[in-house]
Order: structure tokens, then sequence, then C-alpha cells
């Protein structure tokens, strides 16, 4: 008898989870309670080798060709609050407004809203150092154009209306950085496959947002660009 009820016990355990008694008293134990749910998500993985993968996926690779005619000017006044983006028609011309983004302990010109006068690079994304900017010496704190102009103009912003080249020269959130004027020098019109900081730990940084330049204004880049963009990837966290 006892081992038909043990029998038993296991075929309905089996079949509902429940356990029966073997004593003959026909008493069963409530079963334990499940949970079934949807797994946990798992946050998607946004560091910056992926975030790079995902820019070179969608740029496009090209030579660059050499276009007569580039002049600064081909981008509108130096600097002009004229432009279409972040900061634009504010009253304040683009230097002074990235100055005052960038800088910490702002100084400005007196009975002026704009004019930067001093302040302090806590670290300058080419060179890693803490700089000081003072307006007397004004060049030795320059605003870079990650992708720069004369760069951009042989990748196709020679066909572009003078608007849009204004808008870009002046895109205070995406292309432009304050940064040390001689690294800004050796930079010149070079792009990461020519040319990275000497700062490491901002080349990573420094490569996505020159991708995310090309890919908003649909620039494409060198191939030593994304050559350089690929060998740097397992060094970006």
């Amino acid at each position: 008898m006892r081992t038909a009820l043990a029998a038993l016990a296991v075929l309905l355990f089996a079949l509902t989870g429940c356990t029966v008694s073997v004593d003959g008293s026909g008493a069963t134990s409530s079963p334990a309670p499940i949970t079934i749910g949807k797994p946990p998500k798992i946050p998607p993985t946004t560091g910056t080798a992926k975030l790079i993968a995902a820019e070179l996926a969608k740029v496009r690779v090209a030579v660059r060709p050499k276009v007569a005619g580039y002049r600064r000017d081909q981008f509108g006044q130096t600097w002009s609050d004229d432009h279409n983006g972040p900061g634009g028609h504010n009253g304040c011309d683009t230097r002074n407004d990235m100055l005052a983004a960038q800088l910490q302990a702002v100084q400005y010109r007196a009975r002026s809203k704009c004019v930067v006068i001093a302040g302090v690079l806590p670290a300058d994304p080419y060179t890693g150092r803490r700089l000081e900017f003072r307006k007397a010496d004004a060049s030795k704190l320059q605003i870079d154009h990650v992708y720069p102009l004369a760069r951009a103009w042989d990748m196709g912003a020679a066909r572009w209306p003078m608007q849009r080249r204004v808008d870009f020269a002046n895109d205070e959130a995406a292309n432009l950085l304050v940064v040390d004027g001689p690294a800004n020098a050796s930079k010149n019109d070079a792009g990461p496959g020519e040319w990275l900081p000497l700062n490491r730990a901002y080349r990573c940084t420094y490569v996505l947002k020159y991708l995310r330049v090309a890919t908003k204004y649909a620039l494409p880049i060198t191939t030593d660009d994304s050559n350089a963009a690929k060998t740097i990837l397992p060094t970006c966290p």
C-alpha cells in the first residue's frame, strides 16, 4: 500500500508541483510559490568603444580631394553670432560663448555680459594640462574645430549654401572645443588618421566627436581616419 501511495505522490508532484503525504491520511502540502515573469532588463552598453563603432558603421569613407577656393570667410565672419545652433543670436559671439561655457572662474569685461577677459581651463582636452586664460595673451587658448574647416571644404562643404557653412563653423555643441593654442596649431586641418591629442585619456572622446560631426553633416572620413578609429577601439572604455 505504501509503495502504491509513494508512486502516486511522485506522479502528482510531476504533474502539479504538489506533494502528497504517504501516511495514508490523504493530506497534501501546499506547493512552494513560483514567480514567473520577464527576465530583468540588461541596460545597453554605452561605452565609448561601442559608440565609436556605431558611428563608423554610419559614416562614409572617401579620398580627400583638393578643392580650390577655401578661405576662412567661406564659412562666414569668424565666430559669428548669426548661426542657427545653440548660442546663436544670443548677442554674444561664438568664441566668447565657448570661453564662458568651458572655463572656470570666468571674468568679464566691465559692463559687458559677453567678453571674457580671464578664466581657467581645468584640464585642456588635448594636453591634459591646467591652463589659464588672459585676453591680453588670447592665443594661448584657441577654439578648435574638431572636424576642421579646410577639411570640410574639401570633403563637401564647398557645395553647401553659405548659411550651412556658417552653422557648421559655429556649432558650439558638436564641433568646437576650447584647447591649448600650440596643440591646436599642430593639429591644423588634420583628422584622426594624421593627428591625435597628446592627452591619451581624451583620444577616444576626440575620435567619437570627430565621427559624430562627420555623421551630423554627412561629411565623409578618410581611410586613415577609419583605420585610426578602429585601432583605438580596444583602448576605449
